[in-house]
C-alpha cells in the first residue's frame, strides 16, 4: 500500500472517531432547568386536583396543569409545620435541630455558610435566582440575583411590598404575588438566553395571614356561602389539653384579619394595637353585637375562607404565566416545575385556622411535579416523602451526589414508578414553639401510610394515636385502646428508632430548653 492510500485510510478513520465523538456530545442529556414554585400556607384542600369541598368554587387550573401533564404526589409531608424552619428544611435536606432554624418566633437567623441545594447548583454550572418569600433571617447564598420580601419579620406585604434586591432595599407598587412573578419572568428573560442551566425558586407570600387578595378578586364569592369543613364543630374529645388547647380558632382572629376599618384618629402603636385586637386569650372580634357567638363564628368563617382562597386565585393566575412562558420560549420539555408550599394548612378544619400540628391538613404538603422527559403525564404517587427529600431529589435531577451529612433522599426514581431501594416506610415530625403563636404544644410523632402516634410533651405529657384508615379526620384518640396496644408499643420503638436515626435522641428538658431559648430577632408567624 502506497502512502498517499495509507493516508487517505487514516484521514477517513480519524473523521469518523471524531464524527463519533461530536454525535455522542450531542446526544448528552442536557442537565434540566428547575423551577421550584413555593406559596406560603397553601393546603392541599385548596387546589382541585387534590379533591376538596371547594372545587365547586374555587378551581386552581394552572396548578392542576401539573398534575395533568406530570406527577400529583399524595403524602408529603413537612417535619416541622411552620414557615422559617420547613423552609430550612428544604434547602438543607436536614431536620431543624441539624440545620439550626427551630421555630419563627426567636427563631434567630438561618446559618448561611451549611450546605443549601441552590449554592451546590450554582457551584456546578446552574444559573440561580430567588424571588419572593425568603423568611430566614440572613442574607441568601449561592444566588446570582434574589429579590425577597423585607418587613414583618420577612413576612413582607401584600400591596406595595419592600424587597431586598441583591442587598438592595427597593419598594415596588403593586400586588406582590404578580410582582414577584413579573421579577422572575424578567431574569427568566436572560437567563433562558444562555448556554447554562438555571435554578429559579418562585416563592409567593401568599396565601399567608392576614390574606389580603387582589383587588379583582376581594368579591369574588361575595353572594356565596362557602361550605364548612366535616371538623368544623370538633368538640376535641379525649383531646383536650392538645387539640383543645390552642389560640387559632375562629375566636382567635384579630381585626386586621377580619379587614375591619379602625377609627380615623388611630396611628402609630395605638392603631396596630387596635388591629391586633384578638391575637390576646380571651380577647374575641365581634363583628356585629346582635350576632349570637355561633352566628358571630361563622360570618369569620366565611371572610377568612373567602380571602384565603382570593390569594389563592391570583397564585395560580401567576403560575399560569409562568408555565406559559415556558411553553412560549421552548423551555417546558426540558425543564423540571415543582410545585408546592412550606407546610399544610387549616381551613376550619377542626375549628381553626394557622398549621404547626402533626394533623393531617397541616403536615401534609401539596406536591406537583412535571418533568416531559421522565414523568409520564397523568401519573401520581404515594410513597412517603418528607420535606427533607427535596433537596438530594434536586440535585440528583441535575447528576450530583448528596454530601454525606444531608438527612434526605433522592425519590427521583420513584418519580418514574420505581421505588428507590429501601425507601422509608414511615417519617418523623417534630415541632417546638411554644407558647407564642397560637399555643400549640411542642411534639413530635411518627406517622406510618396508616397509624400516627404523637407525643405532646412541654408541660403536659399526653400521647396520641390515630387509625388514620378508620379515623382519617383524627377525631379518636385510641391510646389507651388495649386492642391497640402492642401496636403502638411498636410504635413508640420505632419513633425513638427514627429520633436515633436523624440524631435527634436529645431529653425533655433539653428539647424543652429548646422552646424556651429564644434564638435571635426574626420574628413572624
Amino acid at each position: 500500500m502506497n502512502s498517499i492510500k495509507l493516508l487517505a485510510i487514516i484521514a477517513v478513520v480519524a473523521c469518523t472517531v471524531a464524527c463519533n465523538t461530536k454525535a455522542k456530545e450531542v446526544e448528552k442529556p442536557m442537565r434540566p432547568n428547575i423551577l421550584f414554585i413555593m406559596s406560603d400556607d397553601h393546603t392541599t384542600q385548596a387546589i382541585t386536583a387534590y379533591g376538596g369541598i371547594y372545587d365547586e368554587y374555587a378551581q386552581t387550573p394552572n396548578i392542576d396543569r401539573l398534575a395533568h401533564e406530570g406527577m400529583i404526589m399524595r403524602n408529603v409531608f413537612c417535619t416541622n409545620g411552620i414557615c422559617g424552619p420547613s423552609r430550612a428544611s428544604i434547602i438543607t435536606g436536614k431536620y431543624s435541630h441539624i440545620n439550626g432554624y427551630y421555630k419563627n418566633e426567636g427563631g434567630g437567623h438561618f446559618n448561611p455558610d451549611q450546605w443549601t441545594f441552590p449554592e451546590e447548583l450554582h457551584n456546578n454550572g446552574y444559573q440561580t435566582a430567588m424571588f419572593g418569600k425568603w423568611h430566614l433571617g440572613s442574607e441568601p447564598r449561592g444566588f446570582d440575583y434574589y429579590k425577597y420580601h423585607e418587613g414583618a419579620g420577612q413576612q413582607g406585604f401584600y400591596w406595595n411590598p419592600v424587597y431586598n434586591q441583591n442587598g438592595e432595599t427597593v419598594t415596588e407598587k403593586g400586588y406582590s404575588t404578580n410582582l414577584t412573578t413579573d421579577f422572575a419572568l424578567q431574569w427568566l428573560d436572560q437567563a433562558s438566553k444562555k448556554d447554562q442551566p438555571f435554578c429559579l425558586l418562585l416563592q409567593f407570600k401568599a396565601p399567608h395571614r392576614n390574606w389580603e387578595p387582589d383587588t379583582k378578586y376581594v368579591d369574588l364569592w361575595e353572594d356565596i356561602e362557602m361550605p364548612y369543613p366535616e371538623t368544623y364543630n370538633d368538640n376535641y374529645k379525649g383531646r383536650e389539653k392538645t387539640a383543645g388547647d390552642t389560640d387559632m380558632t375562629m375566636d382567635d382572629f384579630n381585626r386586621k384579619d377580619m379587614k375591619l376599618t379602625p377609627p380615623e384618629e388611630l396611628s402609630g402603636k395605638e392603631l396596630n394595637r387596635w388591629y391586633t385586637f384578638g391575637n390576646k386569650r380571651g380577647d374575641v372580634v365581634y363583628l356585629d353585637q346582635s350576632l349570637t357567638p355561633e352566628q358571630n363564628r361563622n360570618k369569620k368563617y366565611q371572610i377568612y375562607i373567602k380571602d384565603y382562597l382570593a390569594c389563592v386565585k391570583s397564585v395560580d393566575d401567576n403560575v399560569g404565566r409562568v408555565l406559559n412562558y415556558l411553553d412560549k420560549h421552548g423551555l417546558a420539555e426540558n425543564t423540571i416545575v415543582i410545585y408546592t408550599s412550606d407546610q399544610g394548612f387549616y381551613l376550619g378544619e377542626h375549628g381553626w385556622f394557622d398549621k404547626r400540628f402533626m394533623y393531617e391538613e397541616s403536615l401534609r404538603m401539596p406536591f406537583l411535579i412535571r418533568y416531559p422527559k421522565l414523568i409520564k403525564a397523568g401519573s401520581e404517587n404515594t410513597d412517603i416523602i418528607t420535606n427533607i427529600d427535596f433537596a438530594p431529589t434536586i440535585i440528583d435531577a441535575a447528576g450530583i451526589v448528596k454530601p454525606d451529612d444531608v438527612q434526605g433522599n433522592s425519590f427521583l426514581p420513584n418519580l418514574t414508578g420505581n421505588k428507590a431501594d429501601n425507601w422509608q416506610t414511615s417519617m418523623y415530625y417534630h415541632y417546638y414553639e411554644f407558647p407564642f403563636w397560637h399555643h400549640v404544644q411542642p411534639h413530635y410523632g411518627i406517622r406510618t401510610d396508616r397509624y400516627k402516634l404523637i407525643h405532646f410533651y412541654y408541660n403536659v405529657d399526653v400521647w396520641e394515636f390515630y387509625d388514620l384508615q378508620n379515623d382519617p379526620h383524627e377525631l379518636n384518640n385510641l391510646i389507651d385502646t388495649p386492642e391497640y396496644a402492642s401496636l403502638i408499643d411498636s410504635l413508640k420503638n420505632q419513633l425513638e428508632e427514627k429520633r436515633e436515626l436523624y440524631k435527634n435522641g436529645k431529653s425533655l428538658e433539653e428539647l424543652r430548653a429548646i422552646t424556651d431559648k429564644d434564638f435571635g430577632s426574626i420574628v413572624g408567624h
